[in-house]
C-alpha cells in the first residue's frame, strides 16, 4: 500500500487534457470578448446617431373642384363698331344756303329737314315753264280746231288733202311740245324740292361743316355734315380661318348670337345676332371677317369703337370645367394637380378644349372627373405625392351676362 504523502505523477492523458481545456476557455474570453466589442459598437452608435429630420410640413394650396354643366363654346376675336349707315349730305342744286335747321349731334328722322337753300331762283324757273306750257296748250288747241275743219272740207273734196295732213302733223307737233314743257315742269319742281335739303335716314348728326350764308354746290367734297345711323349699328369682327367651318356649320342651323365687351375693362356692351360670314379669307392675315348687328337702344356702341366680340358657337351639355389656373404646361403637355383623399397631391395628363381658350373656366376633355379637387394656387412648390394643406378657393364671381337690348 503506496504512502498517502507520496506524490502521483500525471499520466499522459492529463498532459492532453490540459491544453484543450485552456483552448476552450481563451475560444470563450475570445467570443465575450466580441461580443462585448459588438454591444459597444451598436450602443455607442445609437449613442452617436443624429437626431432624425423633423418632418416637413404639408404644402398649403388653394384647389377647386371640377364641374359639369352645360357650357357656352366662345369664339373671341377682335372687332370695330361700324354705323348701320353713313351719308354724307351734299347740296343736289347749286345756290345759297339760306338756312341751317339741325343742331350738332342731333338725332333726326328720315325726312327731317337740316338745311334750305334760297328756293326763289327755282320757283321763278318753274313758273316759267309753268307758263310755256300753257302758251304751247293753247297752239295745241287751236291747233285740233283747225283739224277738224280741214277734216270736214278735205271729206268734201274742198281742199287738197295735203293741208288737212299737214295740219295733222301740226297736231302731234304741238301736243309733243306740251308733253315737252311738262317734263320740264317736273324737273323744276324736283330742282325746287332740293333746295330743302333733308336727312336720307335716320340717325345723329355730326359737325356742321359749312355755315348759312355760303354759296353751296353738287360738287362740293366736304359736305353739309354727315349722317349716321346708330340703332341699329354694325360690329366687325375676325376669327382665325380655322374657325370657318365650325361657323359655317352653325350659323346654317340658326342665328348665332354674338356679345361684344369693351376692351378696357371687360363690361358687356351689347348682345346682338350674326349678320353673315364674309365672301372671302384674307390670305394675308389667314382669318375670317364675320358682321353682327345690334340693337343699341342705348347708344353703348360707338361707330370707330374698339371691342372684344365673343360669338357664342354651341352649349356643350354635362362638360367638365376647372378655373383656367389649374391648367399647368410641362415637358410631356397639359397637367393639372390633383389633390387625392390622402392628401398628396398628383400629376395628373389632361386635355383641354381650344374653345374659350383665355376664358376664367377651361374645358376638359380628358384627364379628370366631376368631383376632383385640382390645385388652382400653390403649384410651383409641388412634387408628385407631396402631402398638401388645401383650402378651398372662393366662388368665381358670377359674369355678366348681356342683356338683350
Amino acid at each position: 500500500m503506496p504512502d498517502v504523502n507520496t506524490i502521483v505523477a500525471p499520466t499522459d492523458a492529463d498532459a492532453r487534457r490540459r491544453p484543450r481545456k485552456r483552448f476552450w476557455w481563451l475560444l470563450l474570453a475570445g467570443i465575450l470578448v466580441c461580443l462585448a466589442g459588438i454591444g459597444l459598437w451598436l450602443f455607442l452608435r445609437e449613442l452617436l446617431k443624429p437626431a432624425p429630420a423633423p418632418a416637413a410640413p404639408p404644402i398649403p394650396v388653394v384647389v377647386a373642384v371640377a364641374q359639369s354643366g352645360d357650357v357656352p363654346v366662345y369664339l373671341a376675336g377682335l372687332g370695330t363698331v361700324q354705323a348701320y349707315n353713313t351719308v354724307t349730305i351734299h347740296a343736289r342744286v347749286n345756290g345759297t344756303l339760306e338756312k341751317v335747321v339741325f343742331v350738332e349731334g342731333q338725332d333726326v328722322k328720315a325726312g327731317d329737314l337740316l338745311a334750305q337753300i334760297d328756293p326763289r331762283p327755282f320757283q321763278a324757273q318753274l313758273d316759267q315753264v309753268v307758263a310755256t306750257k300753257a302758251h304751247d296748250e293753247a297752239l295745241l288747241a287751236n291747233a285740233k280746231l283747225d283739224l277738224l275743219r280741214y277734216q270736214k272740207l278735205a271729206a268734201e273734196n274742198s281742199i287738197a288733202t295735203q293741208l288737212r295732213d299737214t295740219q295733222i302733223a301740226l297736231v302731234a307737233q304741238d301736243a309733243a311740245t306740251v308733253n315737252n314743257d311738262q317734263a320740264q315742269i317736273e324737273y323744276a319742281t324736283v330742282q325746287l324740292g332740293y333746295t330743302a335739303i333733308t336727312s336720307p335716314i335716320s340717325g345723329r348728326t355730326g359737325v356742321r361743316m359749312i355755315d348759312a350764308g355760303n354759296i353751296v354746290q353738287t360738287t362740293d367734297a366736304g359736305g353739309l355734315v354727315v349722317v349716321t345711323q346708330i340703332e341699329p349699328i354694325s360690329v366687325l369682327f375676325t376669327l382665325p380661318e380655322d374657325e370657318f367651318g365650325a361657323v359655317n356649320r352653325q350659323i346654317a342651323l340658326g342665328p348665332l348670337t354674338v356679345s361684344v365687351s369693351s376692351r378696357a375693362d371687360n363690361k358687356i356692351l351689347g348682345l346682338g345676332t350674326l349678320l353673315l360670314i364674309n365672301n372671302q379669307i384674307n390670305q394675308t392675315t389667314g382669318t375670317i371677317q364675320l358682321k353682327a348687328t345690334f340693337p343699341n337702344k342705348d347708344h353703348a356702341l360707338w361707330p370707330g369703337q374698339f371691342i372684344d366680340a365673343q360669338l357664342l358657337l354651341e352649349t356643350r351639355h354635362n362638360a367638365i370645367t376647372v378655373p383656367a389656373a389649374a391648367v399647368q404646361r410641362g415637358p410631356q403637355g397639359l397637367y393639372a394637380y390633383v389633390v387625392k383623399p390622402d392628401n398628396t397631391a398628383q400629376m395628373v395628363p389632361i386635355k383641354v378644349s381650344d374653345a374659350n381658350a383665355g376664358g376664367p373656366m377651361a374645358l376638359i376633355e380628358s384627364g379628370l372627373s366631376v368631383g376632383d379637387q385640382v390645385v388652382v394656387d400653390g403649384q410651383l412648390k409641388l412634387r408628385p405625392g407631396a402631402i398638401v394643406k388645401a383650402t378651398a378657393a372662393a366662388p368665381p364671381a358670377a359674369p355678366a351676362a348681356p342683356v338683350s337690348q
